[in-house]
């Protein structure tokens, strides 16, 4: 027997995975029905098989825990002996703290959610991958959107989270902005803390000001809270809101979301996408989570099923490409850097600094006798491939660069109506 053959792996009956999302406190709104959809999704995948015969099995992080804490649990099980991939985090201060780890300990670790882009643009990486969209195309197509929506405005202000996702996110947006419409002025830039329960200063200071654009890339349950208030004293309806990162609160907050709010999917997958309406794998997906939960699947919901799929179709092609011995580590992540998948949407692929690219979908609140809580429509879909910058560039300079041109680009399309 040769030393190649004794260093292949033998395929294992079960694939470890250490998972993790926000399951407590108010960032849960947007991390818990991820968890409901991959366990829903793997007790599916392992019924019809696994991989090749080797079942998954997930063990899960609470994020919402505390920094400390989460960490250590992420070092234990990465450290576990076994075959296993990482599947984590949804908090950008996470990924970035997480991602020299996994790669020091040389596991795989798939960052499902979050979309800081300094993660993947700091340093190189060899086992670590976002098989969701970064930071930069969520921001860029939300700029585009808004010079389509409201071309002729002359002031913002911004309401975002205080930590890593709440200012790398307006620094892309605002440098993109100003790259697009140098005329703009910044009139207020707020960052209330994580987990804020009461955003009344923000919103008197908006109220004071009359902006005529309220950017806020908040998500979960501090969305929610802010746009309960600010709707509260008329603020939705007195300015232009921009909320990239609403489609995970538009179900909770119904008529709170007047008509005409700009809202995104951080991503492109979307419920009411007619696209997609009589896809027999979307379609499938969305009544078995909505009979499973009682609510519509949300942009963490996709992506958790993006990184699933993405995980497994690396495994499946890198043990055909192995004349169908189970693959190393190595072997796996050589095929991660390539990787052309579908989620439950449209084709994305994951190019050679592990980053996928995933277009942007994003269109304006109405209301349909259908729901009981608004939906978007005049929705425009943003190709991944004009929304990013090249491999190797940094994003916050890359966006300097752009030229009003961008707006009329003729990729973008539009969705349905």
């Amino acid at each position: 027997m040769t030393t190649a053959a004794l260093a292949q792996p033998q395929a294992p009956t079960e694939l470890k995975l250490g998972m993790s999302t926000f399951m407590t406190g108010p960032a849960s709104a947007l991390g818990a029905p991820a968890k409901v959809a991959a366990d829903m999704w793997i007790e599916e995948f392992n019924a019809a098989g696994g991989i090749n015969g080797t079942k998954l099995s997930p063990t899960w992080i609470d994020e919402g825990q505390g920094a400390d804490k989460f960490l250590s649990e992420y070092r234990r099980i990465a450290q576990e002996p076994g075959e296993k991939v990482m599947v984590s985090a949804i908090s950008s201060g996470y990924c970035n703290t997480l991602a020299p780890v996994a790669e020091d300990l040389k596991v795989i670790n798939i960052l499902w959610e979050c979309s800081t882009e300094k993660t993947l643009e700091e340093r190189p990486y060899k086992y670590v991958f976002r098989t969701d969209p970064n930071a930069t195309m969520e921001m860029v197509a939300a700029v585009l959107e808004l010079l389509k929506v409201k071309p002729d405005f002359k002031t913002i202000a911004v309401v975002n989270q205080d930590y890593a996702w709440g200012h790398d996110s307006w620094e892309i947006f605002r440098n993109t902005l100003l790259a697009l419409k140098p005329d703009v002025k910044v009139v207020a830039e707020l960052f209330p803390k994580f987990g804020a329960s009461d955003f009344s200063t923000e919103v008197t200071r908006i109220q004071a000001l009359h902006p005529d654009v309220v950017l806020s890339t908040a998500w979960g349950g501090d969305l929610d809270t802010f746009l309960r208030q600010a709707s509260q004293r008329g603020l939705l309806k007195s300015s232009q809101f921009v909320l990239p990162l609403a489609d995970s609160s538009l179900e909770r907050l119904g008529d709170a979301v007047p008509p005409g709010v700009i809202v995104g999917f951080v991503g492109d997958g979307y419920f009411a996408d007619p696209e997609f309406a009589n896809d027999p794998e979307a379609s499938a997906f969305v009544k078995k989570f909505k009979a499973r939960t009682g609510a519509y699947p949300n942009f963490a919901v996709y992506h958790m099923i993006q990184a699933l799929k993405a995980l497994t179709s690396a495994y499946k092609q890198a043990i055909a490409a192995n004349h169908g011995q189970w693959p190393t580590t190595d072997q796996v992540a050589d095929t991660l850097h390539k990787l052309d998948y579908r989620g439950l949407s449209r084709p994305i692929h994951i190019r050679e600094d592990g980053q996928a690219l995933e277009g942007q979908l994003l269109g304006v609140t109405v209301k349909d006798p259908s729901q009981p809580f608004p939906i978007a429509r005049h929705l425009l879909f943003y190709p991944a491939d004009i929304v990013a910058p090249p491999v190797g560039q940094k994003s916050a300079e890359w966006v300097k660069t752009l030229k009003p041109a961008l707006i009329q680009n003729s990729e973008i399309k539009h969705v349905g109506d």
